[in-house]
């Protein structure tokens, strides 16, 4: 009984050994199995992680690009807003610039149209005179000064010595003056005495100014007496003040003593002439 009980003890320790062998084997073998699919798994995880930090990155990236793009668009539309209200503000301008510098351009024709009116005017002006005064005279000069007819007498012509007592030449010669100036009647006439610088005094008179404005006085009257309309007529003293020549010989002396007639237009009238004109280009430009 005791061989059979140790027997038994024996056989079952064998067959328990042996089954475990076994087992452990298969459960080693599992364990290696599963260690593989965790190290293959781990690895795909470890992929999958870098992958997934490389999309973030990425799409992070896109993120800013995608918004940096809606900025730069939003510029874009606001800076195609502003050049286009600049461009619409410029082609106004333009226009508006353009339209101002053919209303200048057609004003400053107008005016040219009127000057050169008034240099025809003066022209026939010069001719009438020429033609009735004489241009044979030394002492009788008829010219155009800054736009004005004058006629230059020495004062032997027109005055006795030292005196502003007409000559009898002198109220013929003025009566061809009165003729042409009557013939314009847009047009004034300036009387001007002028002087050497000799002293004088006479009678009332106390220097050259008295006998520059006294001689021009002279000629108005003797003007007025030949039918020129007293509000045309401008009595003016220079005295010695403008002097053609020095004062130096008796020659130049002589010659700085006359008497000039400035024939000009009348300068309301001018006024008036270019104020129809301007009405004249603003009611153009209105229609």
């Amino acid at each position: 009984m005791k061989k059979i009980v140790i027997f038994s003890l024996c056989a079952a320790f064998f067959l328990t050994s042996c089954v475990s062998k076994k087992q452990y084997a298969e459960l080693e073998a599992k364990q290696k199995q599963t260690q593989d699919l965790l190290n293959t798994a781990t690895v795909k995880l470890n992929d999958c992680l870098t992958e997934k930090a490389a999309a973030s990155a990425r799409n992070s990236e896109l993120q800013a690009r995608l918004a940096d793009m809606k900025k730069t668009n939003e510029d874009l539309i606001q800076s195609s807003k502003d050049l286009t209200m600049l461009t619409s503000k410029g082609a106004t301008n333009l226009e508006k610039s353009l339209e101002s510098l053919k209303e200048k351009d057609l004003k400053i024709t107008r005016l040219q149209d009127a000057l050169n009116k008034k240099d025809s005017v003066t022209l026939a002006l010069v001719t009438s005179l020429k033609k009735e005064v004489g241009i044979n005279d030394p002492d009788i000069n008829i010219d155009v000064e800054k736009g004005v007819v004058y006629i230059s007498l020495s004062d032997k012509v027109l005055f006795k010595s030292g005196s502003y007592e007409p000559t009898g030449r002198a109220r013929e010669i003025l009566q061809k003056v009165a003729t042409v100036i009557n013939g314009k009647p847009n047009f004034e006439a300036m009387v001007e005495g002028h002087t050497d610088n000799v002293p004088y005094r006479s009678g009332v008179l106390l220097d050259n100014w008295d006998l520059s404005v006294k001689r021009a006085t002279t000629i108005v009257r003797i003007l007025e007496d030949l039918g020129v309309s007293s509000n045309r007529l401008i009595a003016a003293g220079r005295a010695d003040k403008v002097p053609l020549v020095s004062n130096d010989t008796a020659a130049n002396r002589a010659t700085n003593r006359r008497t000039r007639i400035l024939v000009l237009p009348k300068i309301d009238q001018f006024y008036d002439m270019i104020e129809k004109e301007m009405k004249t280009l603003e009611a153009g430009g209105g229609q």
